[in-house]
């Protein structure tokens, strides 16, 4: 499967003999380069159930192709968010059906840091951008 053009860019940034203060900081500069959401977007139907922090999703369809946008109230999320959005963003519905996350976080070297619950709100992000596509 190819990766979108940002999910190239976020292994050549996370790849590498970074201590896990570096990739820190690397995460949080991620998500703050998420676009806003305005506080009208932040509605209880975009909220992902299953984040122990607030995560809203919205995705459209352009040119037959997802664009997802996010936010969370949890600097460290937003960035794991940031990721996740860069490895999902340009995808056909069927493409993102065939995304693996663990797969994902195990490239970028981040997987040993995502404690259980991490890992389940990152999952539950995936599969409502999943239900969206359907």
């Amino acid at each position: 499967m190819s990766l979108p053009i940002e999910a190239h860019t976020a292994l050549e940034t996370f790849n590498g003999s970074l201590s896990w203060e570096q990739r820190a900081r690397l995460l949080m500069q991620w998500g703050d380069r998420l676009p806003p959401m305005r506080d009208d977007e932040k509605t209880d139907e975009r909220l992902v159930d299953g984040c122990e922090s607030k995560v809203w999703l919205v995705g459209d369809v352009v040119d037959g192709h997802w664009q997802f946008r996010a936010a969370s109230d949890a600097r460290l999320i937003r960035g794991l968010v940031a990721l996740l959005l860069a490895r999902v963003n340009g995808l056909s519905s069927q493409a993102l059906q065939q995304v693996d996350l663990a797969e994902w976080f195990t490239k970028l070297g981040l997987s040993r840091q995502l404690s259980a619950s991490r890992s389940n709100g990152l999952n539950a992000v995936l599969q409502k951008m999943r239900q969206l596509t359907l």
